[in-house]
């Protein structure tokens, strides 16, 4: 699936401007990004509920939307599971995933049956929607896209309506389901979690673009510009000077990822700071909250800047305590504008 350089405005207003996607096939890929940034607007216009002001978008080498060509969404052989489920609340769980087959009654039946033992609600067939539990439900509306064998699925916010116990396991199950299939697949969030873990690949939007195309480490630990680093993760930003392989910041000479020269800011991720007990130490806690399996720590440098490090679940550090600083691994730096 490819989209090149659309755009697309609402009331005078530029939602997307000039988004650029290529995924690759079989991949699952996430949009990722804050509200407002375009991200559901692209989805629709991959699924044809809209069309682009201008640009192109390409399914599995067919043209379905650009100047002169605009293939309706019933055309484009392409699924979609909606944030909301929109299952039918009068058909059974068998009759919602047989919908829109062709074939006999007792071919499009079959199928359905078939497809919801693949998705492990083999015995369910017979209840309804409201009978079923929030991930159940997101499974039938899964297993409803999937049935008449689209060439790409698209999934809107597909998690945010679970709770959050639940929302880890139901990932799990439907990014196995998804691997099985095969099928390329594009999937909107804002949840930079949710992206990291169950994408191969991940698109960042800001403010109408893709800001940034990459596996989800890529994404994480070598961002390309300063907006994409603050909006995927925690980040803490310090003012630095880089010569070449080295940077100097408030925590003393730190090693760049890349090389780099003049006035940055130095991305430094909580998790890659580590904290020892020093009367002399660089940095006071300030503050420190204990989440059982990690904790996070607020930090005062000498200097006034503030730090938040995400340490282990066994580090006794407490609020007035004086530590050292150290920094694992290589640094991201960004040219301060």
């Amino acid at each position: 699936m490819i989209c090149s350089a659309l755009t697309k405005t609402f009331a005078d207003t530029p939602v997307l401007r000039g988004v650029d996607l290529a995924v690759p096939p079989g991949a699952v890929v996430a949009l990722l990004g804050p509200s407002g940034c375009g991200k559901t607007t692209t989805l629709r216009l991959i699924a044809g509920f809209d069309f682009p002001d201008s640009g192109d978008i390409v399914i599995n080498g067919r043209h379905v939307a650009g100047t002169g060509v605009q293939i309706a969404a019933e055309n484009r052989r392409v699924g979609m599971v909606f944030q909301e489920y929109a299952l039918f609340p009068h058909r059974s769980v068998l009759d919602n995933v047989a919908f829109g087959l062709g074939g006999s009654a007792r071919d499009r039946r079959a199928q359905a049956a078939a497809l919801l033992e693949r998705i492990g609600l083999a015995g369910v067939g017979d209840r309804m929607p409201h009978g079923l539990s929030g991930g159940q439900q997101q499974r039938v509306a899964l297993a409803r896209a999937l049935a008449p064998k689209p060439e790409l699925l698209l999934l809107d916010e597909p998690f945010s309506n679970l709770d959050a116990g639940l929302r880890a396991q139901v990932r799990s199950e439907v990014r196995t389901i998804l691997s099985r299939a095969g099928i390329t697949s594009i999937f909107v969030t804002h949840d930079q979690e949710e992206a990291l873990s169950f994408a191969d690949n991940v698109a960042v939007m800001l403010e109408g673009r893709v800001a940034q195309f990459g596996s989800p480490s890529t994404i994480y630990r070598t961002p390309v510009s300063r907006e994409v680093a603050a909006f995927v993760g925690e980040a803490n930003f310090l003012p630095g000077e880089a010569r070449g392989d080295v940077v100097y910041c408030a925590l003393g000479a730190l090693r760049l990822g890349a090389p780099l020269n003049g006035a940055v800011d130095v991305l430094i991720r909580p998790e890659m700071i580590d904290l020892h007990p020093q009367e002399d130490g660089a940095a006071v806690v300030l503050w420190r909250e204990y989440y059982g399996y990690t904790q996070r720590v607020g930090l005062r440098l000498a200097g006034g800047a503030a730090l938040t490090a995400r340490v282990g679940a066994r580090w006794e550090g407490a609020v007035g305590d004086t530590v050292a600083v150290t920094i694992s691994g290589a640094v991201c730096a960004f040219p301060r504008r």
